[in-house]
């Protein structure tokens, strides 16, 4: 008897580890933490992380908000957490070259898409905080003050960001408390789906798909190659 119960205590102490093996796999994974999403090292020639997908750029555009010329020949569409620190990394070290090198030039509009992910858990009101501030014509002084504040301090913090940004601050907390824009953040991440996206951050750069942190040697070699064919 004592042989058998301890056989199976073995089994469920295996089945358990499996399972938990299984579910921070998956965490990671979808938490950008793949070895492809930090940056450090350049993309070998002619290697560049990114595949073709089916998608129509203006519908990916949606009713977002546009950083940059409206009419620039490229579009990159990012969808991303403000809780995720490989979309921190992306925005600390690569999005500035990007916006210097093209977006400041006219050659690249960018558009920032919501993907929050269920287990950080001020993402979702983050994402809402940024579409708030974009009522008032202010959402990418939003977005960067989410990035380089961090998202910690939660709603109230949220606050005091639209305060610091020049928000009318009393209608920011009416659609951050009643939760007006949580449609909108679900739309996006929906969309994000759809359009092949499965872990933050992620791009689609007309029409290509490029996943994680990458670096900006990256981004240059997918740009500059549509640049060449537009």
């Amino acid at each position: 008897m004592s042989d058998t119960i301890t056989l199976k205590k073995d089994t469920i102490w295996k089945a358990s580890t499996v399972i938990l093996a299984l579910v921070v796999i998956w965490m990671v994974a979808f938490d950008g933490g793949s070895d492809s999403n930090v940056i450090n090292s350049p993309p070998t020639a002619g290697n560049v992380p990114s595949a073709a997908v089916a998608v129509d750029m203006e519908d990916l555009i949606d009713d977002d908000a546009i950083k940059g010329d409206a009419d620039a020949p490229v579009t990159i569409v990012e969808w991303s957490d403000y809780e995720c620190p490989f979309c921190t990394k992306f925005y600390d070290q690569t999005f500035s070259q990007i916006n210097e090198e093209y977006i400041k030039t006219g050659k690249v509009k960018f558009i920032y898409r919501d993907f929050p992910l269920g287990f950080h858990k001020n993402a979702q009101k983050a994402a809402e905080a940024a579409e708030c501030a974009g009522e008032q014509g202010k959402y990418f002084d939003m977005h960067d003050a989410l990035f380089e504040n961090g998202v910690t301090g939660g709603v109230s913090s949220f606050k005091q960001f639209a305060a610091d940004i020049g928000l009318d601050t009393d209608d920011f907390n009416d659609c951050l408390d009643s939760g007006e824009m949580a449609s909108e953040v679900a739309k996006d991440l929906a969309d994000g789906s759809a359009a092949g996206i499965t872990g933050t951050p992620g791009f689609i750069i007309n029409g290509q798909l490029v996943s994680g942190a990458q670096p900006f040697s990256v981004f240059k070699q997918v740009i500059d190659a549509e640049l060449a064919a537009a």
